[in-house]
This record gives structure tokens, sequence and C-alpha cells, in this order.
């Protein structure tokens, strides 16, 4: 896309200088053309995408008592920083369907956690901002394929790019005249696997052919208090190979990603800068009505904001604290503890990425 913008530009240049040939209107808007063009060009020396972790707006299996009152929407009280992106991404963990039964074994529907929002939630993601999601993850298959056509369905009504699962591994789209690429993966059965880097690879090459930036998700690591780190080899929990997300990371952007976000574990993860490329290894939960442990630091929401160029290299980025508690959609946290939980996961994780975090979360890559 930046080259057909630069085409544009030059085109025009050598076209005025046969401007005798052409009348004075036609000339005028030959020159409109260019500057709206070059204004553009302009504009994306950097480009802000910000990315979130899982949201869950609320589900009314296995009874309506787990969906939030009327009301209040669930960015009202972070919409601000929201809105400062050029892209915004999260992870939706669950369903947007209004049809479809729980496709989980259990005997006591109050203890089976599996995600139905109704379809017409998508329109609190769309009034945020999201212009990317994620549909890889452990709860996408909570409905059936019912749940999941109906999911792809509301994403796509609202104008909200996904991938992720089968019948769509990466997704292309435009904004703003860049191209962004986009794939998803998960080591669940409805989802396109973590595991098989050779098939991520050809995903993420592809999307390289097409798009000025590619960004990829994952869904991975193992979950809870305990698994903070990244411990640079496979991670199990409850028996499943949740992924060596380490490895994943650095391959894809071996390969050719540009930003690499991750989520899954329900805790923050480190932040790392590898060969000048993003890499955010969980944001955690982000918007989770009920169902969800929101103790300790399963409670803070981290929004990341990264400041890329036009190639994807990292410049700099900004960590916003926002907080849930149970039943209370996120907020901004005054106490910043989602800042200092990734500020001491980046130290201690990746100190080769040589981050350096401010008080007002604003971080930057020291350089030797």
């Amino acid at each position: 896309m930046r080259k057909t913008l630069l085409f544009v530009v030059i085109f025009g240049f050598s076209f005025s200088i046969q401007a005798q040939k052409y009348s004075k209107e036609e000339i005028d808007s030959m020159y409109t053309i260019v500057e709206v063009v070059k204004e553009k060009l302009a504009k994306f020396k950097h480009i802000k995408v910000m990315a979130v972790g899982d949201i869950m707006m609320g589900t009314n299996f296995p009874n309506e008592s787990y969906m939030p009152p009327e009301g209040k929407g669930p960015f009202d009280d972070v919409h601000t920083v929201l809105l400062e992106a050029d892209i915004l991404f999260g992870n939706l963990e669950g369903t947007l369907t209004d049809e479809g039964e729980n496709a989980k074994r259990c005997s006591d529907p109050s203890k089976c956690y599996s995600f139905r929002s109704p379809e017409y939630f998508g329109k609190y993601l769309e009034e945020a901002g999201f212009d990317v999601m994620s549909i890889a993850n452990n709860h996408i298959g909570d409905f059936g394929n019912i749940g999941i056509k109906n999911t792809a369905k509301t994403l796509e009504k609202h104008d909200i790019a996904y991938a992720g699962i089968f019948a769509k591994e990466s997704t292309i789209f435009e904004k703003d005249g860049i191209t962004y690429g986009f794939c998803a993966f998960a080591p669940n059965k409805d989802c396109v696997k973590i595991h098989n880097l050779t098939n991520a690879k050809r995903i993420v090459t592809e999307l390289k052919q097409k798009a000025d930036i590619v960004i990829v998700s994952f869904h991975g690591g193992a979950e809870g208090f305990k698994h903070t780190h990244v411990p640079r080899k496979t991670e199990r929990f409850y028996g499943e190979d949740r992924g060596d997300v380490y490895r994943f990371a650095h391959t894809m952007i071996d390969t050719g990603a540009d930003i690499v976000i991750g989520h899954g574990p329900h805790v923050s993860r480190a932040f790392e800068v590898y060969k000048n490329k993003f890499i955010a290894y969980s944001l955690g939960n982000f918007c989770t009505y009920s169902r969800f442990s929101l103790g300790g630091v399963k409670a803070y929401a981290p929004i990341a904001e990264i400041d890329i160029d036009t190639e994807g290299n990292f410049i700099k980025g900004k960590l916003h604290s926002a907080k849930q508690i149970d039943e209370v959609y996120p907020f901004i946290d005054e106490k910043k503890g989602a800042l200092k939980e990734i500020k001491k996961l980046t130290e201690e994780d990746f100190p080769e990425s040589k981050l350096i975090f401010n008080e007002d979360g604003s971080f930057t890559q020291q350089k030797d």
C-alpha cells in the first residue's frame, strides 16, 4: 500500500511537468490528489497499536444472573484511552451468539465455565473502537459450530476483523491507507494450532507478502499466580500442552511478524523487544464480567500502547494500568498495579531487552 501511494505521488509530479496540455481545473485536481496522498504518508510515520487481553462482557449461561445490569457499557471507564489507538486489538474469550447448546459435559451447569454473550454485545466492541480480535482460545467452541459461526457473523456485522479458527486462519484489513495482516493461534481443538510452527510460518509468510504490518496473536501458556514468568520451554497445565510461547513468538518474528500479542494465563506477563519488534507475553484479563477469578494480580487489566514505524519496528510504548474487581468493568487504576507488575516481570525475564519504564507508564528501549 505504501508503495502504491508513493507511485501516485511520483506520477502526480511527473504528470504536472506537462501541465500545458491540461486545463486549470485538471491541474488543480491533480495537485489536490498529490497533497492528500502526501498528507497520508506523513501521518503514518508512527502507528499507535493498542492491545488488551481477555474480553468476556457477560454470559447468559447457565442463567441470566451472570449478565451485567443495563445502563453501563463495558468500556465506559477506559474509553478515552482506547480511542487514542490507530489499531485496537483484544482477545474475545467466549462467543457472541443467541443460539447454541452448551458443548461441554457438565453435571452441574453452575460449575461449567461456558461463555455465551448475546449478539447485541457486539455493539460495545464497535463503539469502543476495536479493529481486530482473536477468537483462538479455549472458549470459542463453548456452544458448538453455531456459536462459532454466529460469533464470526456478529464481528463481521460490526466491521471487526478476526482470525484464529480453521475457517478463518488469517485476515487482511485496511485502515487509513495501511494494510494489516492478522493471524491467531491456540492449543485448543477449534483453533489454528500454536504447536504447528510450520503451518504458522506459512501463514505469516503469506501475510507478509500482502500486508504492510503483520500482527500475530497467541493464546498459550500455563495459568494463574504461579505462572507469571515466561519459562522459555513448553508449558503444561491440567495435562495439556499449552505451547512454548517464547519459541513461538521468536519464530513468528523471525518469519516476518511485526507485533506478537499473547493472552491466556489470566495474569500479566513480561514485555520483550526482539529484533526491534514488540512482544507482549500475556495481557491477562481485561473485561471479564463475573465467572472469572480476579484476586490479586489477576485483577490487573493492562492496556499496552505501542508506537511502531511503518516497517513495524518498535519506537516507544506506554502501559495504561486498568483494573477489574468482580462484577465491575475495567477502570483506570491510580495505584498502577499493572505497570508495577509488568515492569518487574520484564526486568526479571528479559533484561536483554533493556526496556526502561517510567512512572507515567511510558517505556522505551535503552540504546547501547
